[in-house]
């Protein structure tokens, strides 16, 4: 007797879809460390809300004896608010797929390989979403839009706060030491500094190609991941496909978040049959945030091109 609905669906969710979760982040270079340093599971809320801390406080000194104490407020705490941003993807089989692969080990097949289909969709486009610019509504923010010195960003003005902003160069056409050391500095104070570089194939070239041979260290932490890296001031340096065309960026993974709701990560809705259509439909959902608690700790180059 062939696999019934429910039977698929529940082999589907025990079998295949707990692996989906960890290829999904481990497939990308970004992703894979924001698992790890980054990642959060939320209950729920309107919004995420994350704590912003931009000044310090004008009530404090140095005092003697009986001395006065100022007591006077000052604004210096404030939040960025992200909004919950929806992902899916499909897993479809085909009536006549079935009948082709009929028998019960054939069947699974199938449908491990629709999973796999789906697993490189939602990590292709969640790898996307994470350097998006802001055009796509629907998207989670993305990079380009946190590490940036004229957008909104979590409801607060880039351009009316200038604790606000990244740091940025957008004229640099030739990738340069000197460029990179430049941004690194000003994204970096006492012991915050970006903990990552990442950039396109081309121009994780083009720094390869800058460094002395004996320079040319790796960082063992991402090798363990499956991916390669260089070290720039001991930070990892790793390209990754998702990247935009002549970018690089250095994050503070403890500035970033990326958020999900403890109820729809990467939940699989049972396969179902629609009125109009001779095919089995079952759907994977994501749903959460990406965002920064402090900008000025990231970089961008935006123009390299030689």
């Amino acid at each position: 007797m062939a696999l019934t609905y429910d039977q698929v669906t529940a082999i589907t969710e025990k079998k295949f879809i707990p692996k989906l979760y960890d290829n999904i982040f481990d497939s990308n270079p970004l992703l894979q460390r924001l698992k790890k340093n980054s990642y959060q599971v939320l209950d729920g809320g309107e919004r995420i809300m994350v704590p912003l801390n931009y000044a310090q406080m004008t009530a404090s000194g140095w005092y003697s004896g009986s001395d006065t104490l100022d007591t006077a407020d000052n604004a210096n705490i404030t939040a960025a608010e992200y909004t919950w941003k929806s992902l899916y993807a499909n897993i479809t089989i085909l009536r006549s797929e079935e009948l082709k692969n009929s028998g019960d080990s054939q069947i699974l097949s199938l449908v491990k390989s629709k999973v796999q289909i789906a697993e490189k969709t939602l990590a292709d486009t969640l790898g996307t979403g994470l350097y998006s610019d802001g055009s796509t509504a629907t998207s989670i923010v993305g990079l380009r839009d946190i590490v940036a010195t004229d957008q909104t960003v979590g409801g607060i003005s880039q351009t009316d706060n200038s604790w606000w902003r990244g740091q940025v160069d957008s004229s640099t056409t030739t990738l340069s030491l000197a460029a990179m050391q430049t941004l690194f500095n000003s994204a970096s104070v006492d012991s915050e500094m970006p903990s990552v570089i990442v950039g396109t194939r081309s121009n994780y070239d083009r720094y390869y190609n800058l460094l002395q041979p004996q320079q040319r260290f790796m960082d063992s932490e991402t090798a363990k991941g499956g991916f390669s890296s260089l070290m720039f001031n001991g930070k990892p340096f790793i390209s990754d496909s998702h990247v935009p065309s002549a970018h690089i960026f250095g994050l503070n993974e403890s500035s970033l978040i990326l958020a999900v709701h403890k109820d729809e990560n990467m939940r699989m809705e049972p396969f179902q049959m629609p009125i109009n259509q001779n095919v089995k439909i079952a759907k994977i959902f994501w749903f959460g945030a990406f965002g920064s608690s402090n900008n000025r700790y990231h970089f961008k180059l935006s123009a390299i091109t030689a």
